[in-house]
């Protein structure tokens, strides 16, 4: 039941943030533990931290959490504290990625020089974001459109976090079952992103960052909220959530 002392191999006074690979052996399985579940909770609890209390409760809840799952008790030192903080930009730097490879082929977007190849970028991102279309399935040959049930989600979730057995929802499956909004509103926020990056036709690199695309999150957050309230009677988004994990890959 003792605690170990992280040990590092970092040179006293050297100005340079500690690696993974500068503690010890038993830290750094204690350490990636922690930022496997410091990805889950950002993922599924707050992607955007309203302050850096949050956002070091969350570092402090996934270090217990690892500890446990380990049996092993470490002091989560201030180097350690930065290592698991710094996944933040890691996290939102591979969910962009991953959907970036898939939101193009999904819509139909289609890199090309001609004037009217660009038109029809540029005519999609705008039908697209109208009233968050891209959230929506349209069934062909039927009037009726269905919020919240595009199959990118499903891909996304599959991709992001269920690609193979060693994958964060495997592994830590109780974050994601069901399928948070929290997560919902995220993924519904990186789409947009990778839709932004048509915006004039030809595809540009535009990042996933707080600064632009915290208030898209709460929007989508405050949207699926608001379907929840409205449809609680019959538990739509419920169900919704449920499908989505059930049928995660």
């Amino acid at each position: 039941d003792s605690t170990v002392t992280p040990k590092t191999q970092k040179i006293e006074g050297s100005s340079a943030q500690c690696k993974a690979s500068d503690f010890d052996t038993i830290t750094r399985e204690v350490l990636n533990v922690a930022i496997s579940v410091f990805w889950c909770l950002i993922c599924t609890k707050a992607p955007f931290p309203e302050s850096a209390s949050v956002e070091s409760q969350l570092a402090k809840d996934s270090w217990r959490e690892a500890c446990q799952r380990t049996n092993i008790k470490v002091n989560l030192t201030p180097p350690l504290m930065s290592s698991i903080l710094k996944q933040m930009s890691h996290v939102r730097g591979e969910l962009k990625t991953k959907l970036r490879s898939l939101v193009g082929p999904f819509f139909g977007f289609r890199a090309c020089d001609s004037r009217e190849g660009i038109k029809r970028n540029c005519d999609l991102v705008e039908h697209l974001k109208e009233g968050s279309h891209f959230a929506y399935v349209v069934r062909p040959q039927h009037p009726t459109t269905y919020i919240y049930k595009s199959d990118l989600l499903q891909l996304a979730i599959n991709e992001m976090w269920f690609a193979n057995r060693h994958d964060e929802g495997v592994i830590y499956h109780r974050y994601f079952n069901p399928i948070p909004t929290t997560t919902m509103a995220l993924l519904l926020a990186v789409i947009k992103c990778c839709i932004d990056e048509w915006a004039t036709g030809i595809k540009s690199d535009i990042k996933f960052t707080a600064a632009v695309y915290a208030t898209v999150y709460k929007d989508h957050l405050v949207s699926l909220n608001a379907f929840d309230r409205h449809t609680a009677a019959y538990d739509l988004l419920g169900q919704i959530q449920q499908t989505l994990h059930d049928n995660m890959r």
